[in-house]
């Protein structure tokens, strides 16, 4: 497959769905709006206490719900009363989000996993085993990438990175991660997408011959600028084709 010739490089991707300041992110309102702009969708995956899987960023459930605890330590009875920055909207779980999107945009799904590789990932390839619409997954982590190019080698799966200012990761870690040293080895990534203000940089440049997308473009100018060293952007805050 040439992924030059795909939604990959040819659709805009909207950053946790197309959000605003009465829309939240990553909700079931943001992914439908989305939709109607025919726009691909990029989520992030937690998995709680239950195995469900659910769209949220945050490990934390503060900044979004202003709620204490963690999305971990939630089960899926718990999601209903949970509203999202004081709306009507509540976490939406992987299927209902698959159910709803229903091949009509591409999704772009991030695995947020820093620890232990395998129950998620698997969880989400099982979910996704049925679903007929176009799909990639994506992750900072090499080793949850690697559990997809062992188990699920025919899903798209693209390595994350950037500049890892101010995570809290070793020196070493985070120049790994930043210069993707395990791409090679470990991850063997089908796309690259990384930090816009990051680009560009010799690390990207290694890798040519695979689709590179850039992370989080939020203005037209950041766009103009970033969209020369990039193939396509993940977009917020603004309309990428106006």
């Amino acid at each position: 497959m040439d992924l030059f010739k795909t939604w990959l490089v040819e659709t805009p991707i909207a950053h946790r769905g197309l959000h605003s300041k009465s829309v939240p992110e990553n909700s079931l309102a943001a992914f439908s709006k989305a939709i109607e702009k025919g726009y691909a969708i990029e989520f992030d995956v937690h998995m709680l206490a239950d195995g469900t899987l659910v769209a949220f960023y945050d490990e934390s459930l503060a900044r979004m719900t202003g709620n204490d605890g963690y999305v971990k330590y939630l089960n899926k009875s718990d999601l209903k009363s949970l509203n999202l920055k004081g709306t009507k909207e509540t976490i939406p779980t992987v299927e209902e989000i698959l159910k709803l999107v229903d091949g009509r945009v591409p999704l772009l799904i991030e695995i947020k996993n820093p620890y232990k590789v395998g129950k998620i990932e698997q969880a989400l390839i099982d979910a996704l085993k049925n679903y007929k619409g176009e799909y990639a997954v994506q992750s900072f982590n090499p080793y949850s990438l690697a559990y997809f190019k062992k188990h699920a080698p025919q899903i798209l799966r693209g390595q994350l990175s950037g500049s890892f200012k101010g995570e809290k990761l070793s020196f070493f870690k985070k120049l790994v991660l930043k210069k993707m040293k395990l791409n090679k080895k470990v991850s063997e990534p089908h796309f690259i997408n990384y930090e816009a203000s990051a680009l560009p940089n010799a690390y990207v440049k290694k890798y040519k011959d695979l689709p590179l997308l850039a992370w989080v473009v939020r203005s037209k100018e950041e766009y103009l600028k970033v969209v020369k060293f990039c193939d396509n952007v993940v977009f917020e805050d603004f309309d990428p084709e106006i």
